[in-house]
C-alpha cells in the first residue's frame, strides 16, 4: 500500500466521522482513569468557585485523545472552546485576534503547542499569568506599549513532544497530564462503542482481533474498524468476525503486533543494514526516506512500548524481541529461524 496506515491522512468525510465518534463528557471517555479522576476534582472546584480552570497541558503520542479530552473539558465546564494550532499562529496579530475574542471562562485549545515560535510564547506569558496582552505599536523611539485586559480564559495545550516546550512555558501550566497507550480491553470497549454508533455488525472475536492490532491507540482502532467494515461489506456478508478481520488486516498489511509496512521497514533496515544498531536517528530517517520528526513522534513510541526498539546515547537499537518477531537469529551468521 502506498500510504502507511498509522500516519494516513483523513479526508473531510473521515474527519466528520471521527468527530461523531468522540465522547462528550468524562463518563463517556474510555481509559486514562487517573487523568479523568484528577480532572473531575479540578473541574468541580473551578465550577464551585465560578472561576476559570487552571491552564492544562496534555502530552502523549498521536491519536490518544488529546483533542477529544480538550473538548470534553469544555463540555464539562459548559463553556465555549476555540481551537487552533501552534503553526497556525504566525504573527502577533493572529494571537491578539484570538485572545480578544474570548469570553470569561472560555477555553483556548492550541494543538502542537511545541511548534509556537518564541515571539508568540513571550506574548502568551502575561496572558496566561495576568490575563493581559502587551502589544508594541510603532517602531523605533516612537514605539509605544499598549496593555489590553483579557477575559479570564483557560489555555489547553496539546503536544507529542513535551521536551520541545520551553521551561518558562511549561511552568505556566497548572495542570500537566500525560496520556499513555490504552490497554487491549479499553481499546475493545472503544471499538464496541464505535461499532454501535456506526451501526456495524461485529462479534466479540472480531473486536478482539482488531483491538490486538490497534497499537493501543483509539484513532487507529477506529480507522481499522472502518476499513474492516468496508471489506466486510464488499467481500463478505457485512458481519465482522475474526476471520473477516484477519483477511482485511492482511490486506491492510497490519501484522499480529499492530506493525504496518513502515514499522517493519524501519526495524528490518536497522537489523539488515546496521546489524541492529546503534544507528543515529538522522541516518535511520535517510535510510527509509522518512522525516526524523515522524519517526520520533509516530513510530518510535509504540515500538519502544512493546520492547522492539531502544533509544540509547549512541543511537537506536533493535531488541531481541524485534529479531524474534522477524524470525531472525542474532550473531555474525544470522539466518531465518
Amino acid at each position: 500500500m502506498d500510504k502507511n496506515f498509522v500516519e494516513e491522512d483523513l479526508n473531510i468525510e473521515e474527519e466528520k466521522l471521527d468527530v461523531s465518534l468522540r465522547p462528550y463528557d468524562l463518563n463517556e471517555y474510555i481509559g486514562q482513569e487517573k487523568v479523568k479522576e484528577s480532572l473531575k476534582v479540578f473541574i468541580q472546584a473551578a465550577k464551585k468557585r465560578k472561576e476559570s480552570l487552571e491552564h492544562v497541558l496534555i502530552y502523549g503520542p498521536p491519536g490518544l485523545g488529546k483533542t477529544t479530552l480538550a473538548n470534553v473539558i469544555a463540555h464539562e465546564l459548559n463553556t465555549n472552546i476555540r481551537c487552533t494550532s501552534g503553526p497556525a499562529i504566525e504573527r502577533t496579530g493572529d494571537l491578539a485576534s484570538i485572545l480578544t475574542n474570548l469570553s470569561d471562562n472560555d477555553i483556548l485549545f492550541i494543538d502542537e503547542i511545541h511548534r509556537l515560535n518564541r515571539v508568540i510564547e513571550e506574548i502568551l506569558y502575561p496572558a496566561m499569568e495576568d490575563f493581559v496582552l502587551d502589544l508594541i505599536i510603532g517602531k523605533g523611539p516612537s514605539a509605544k506599549t499598549l496593555r489590553l485586559d483579557l477575559p479570564k480564559f483557560t489555555l489547553i495545550g496539546a503536544t507529542t513532544r513535551i521536551g520541545a516546550i520551553s521551561s518558562p512555558m511549561r511552568d505556566r501550566f497548572g495542570l500537566i497530564h500525560h496520556l499513555d497507550f490504552y490497554t487491549k480491553d479499553e481499546i475493545a470497549e472503544i471499538i464496541s462503542r464505535s461499532a454501535k454508533i456506526l451501526k456495524i455488525k461485529i462479534d466479540k472475536e472480531g473486536i478482539d482481533e482488531i483491538s490486538s492490532r490497534s497499537r493501543g491507540t483509539p484513532r487507529i482502532a477506529n480507522r481499522i474498524l472502518k476499513r474492516v467494515r468496508d471489506f466486510a461489506q464488499v467481500k463478505k456478508d457485512g458481519v465482522i468476525s475474526k476471520d473477516v478481520s484477519q483477511e482485511a488486516l492482511k490486506l491492510l498489511e497490519i501484522d499480529n503486533k499492530g506493525l504496518d509496512r513502515i514499522d517493519r521497514k524501519l526495524l528490518k533496515t536497522m537489523i539488515e543494514k546496521f546489524k541492529g544498531g546503534p544507528v543515529g536517528l538522522n541516518t535511520l530517517a535517510a535510510s527509509i526516506s522518512e522525516e526524523t520528526e515522524t519517526i520520533e513522534g509516530v513510530y518510535e513510541p509504540y515500538l519502544i512500548q512493546i520492547g522492539f526498539l531502544e533509544r540509547t546515547a549512541r543511537g537506536r537499537l533493535a531488541t531481541d524481541f524485534a529479531y524474534q518477531h522477524f524470525k531472525i537469529l542474532e550473531g555474525p551468521n544470522r539466518r531465518l529461524l
